[in-house]
């Protein structure tokens, strides 16, 4: 599958590069960020996916979290695709900030008129790792997998869906429960219908609780001032009672002070990539 470059910046000694692609999976021209770092240029390097939240694109990440300094140190691929498909004329598409454009929610949409284009769990679990690994020097055997709110619910559910794929897996302020709060409900309802057996596939509490596999180490962190923490969104006790449950090893956070934002991610991010660089460089 071609690329397209769109950009390239020399950044903390290696490249922040952003690509474009037609994607077989979404039906739609797709963007997606890579950093390169140094080591890049001499050998295969793991790759760390990560996954943002509601409203964002490919640029978000790359422009404030700060998280090419740590990537270059540790000689780690950062991959940061877009949140969904894009420009796909679909009625409602552009209409609520937390359903259609810029929330695809990491799932395959079962629903008209989502289904054929709203698939981002195969875009991320399959089709861009095949695209970074073919056009990158990148090592298929080592990759873990991140995120940010509906991207961290994202991160969680690709590591729990698919035991051993990936090394690693952490978040920042992850919707932990979807099927229990109002954005995973409107999302699910939407992309999925109203069958509840087939939102608990995209559920990490859920998944969790039936997850048998190779041990995962999760860290989580997650801001004590964070609006969407006090509104009942994330909900990351009942994922933590369940990892508890079956054993899975969690380090939890919480960060006085710290809201939802990017400056909590900023604030944070080296000790992620270090988490990752632990599992990754074994």
């Amino acid at each position: 599958m071609a690329l397209t470059q769109v950009s390239s910046n020399k950044c903390s000694g290696g490249y922040q590069k952003v690509f474009e692609h037609d994607s077989t999976e979404l039906k739609c021209k797709m963007k997606f960020a890579v950093y390169l770092p140094p080591k890049a240029e001499s050998g295969k390097r793991p790759v760390m996916y990560w996954l943002s939240g509601l409203t964002c694109t490919e640029q978000n990440f790359i422009t404030k979290a700060g998280s090419q300094q740590a990537a270059s140190e540790h000689g780690i691929i950062l991959v940061a695709p877009d949140t969904s498909p894009r420009g796909c004329n679909i009625e409602g598409e552009d209409e609520s900030w937390d359903f259609g454009s810029g929330a695809g929610f990491y799932v395959n949409a079962t629903q008209e008129p989502w289904k054929t284009n709203y698939r981002m769990y195969s875009y991320i679990t399959e089709e861009l790792p095949k695209l970074i690994n073919a056009n990158f020097p990148a090592d298929p055997e080592r990759i873990s997998v991140s995120g940010h709110s509906m991207g961290g619910h994202g991160a969680l559910i690709c590591a729990l869906k698919n035991p051993g794929k990936y090394k690693a897996v952490s978040a920042f302020a992850p919707i932990c429960n979807p099927i229990q709060c109002a954005w995973g409900q409107k999302a699910f309802s939407g992309y999925l219908g109203a069958e509840k057996a087939s939102w608990e596939e995209y559920d990490a509490t859920v998944l969790a609780a039936s997850y048998s596999g190779p041990q995962l180490d999760i860290l989580i962190d997650q801001g004590r001032d964070d609006q969407f923490l006090s509104a009942s969104q994330l909900l990351p006790d009942n994922l933590i009672a369940a990892c508890s449950e079956k054993k899975i090893p969690v380090v939890f956070r919480l960060q006085p002070g710290y809201d939802h934002s990017y400056f909590f991610i900023y604030s944070f991010i080296n000790d992620h990539i270090k988490h990752h660089a632990k599992f990754l460089n074994a």
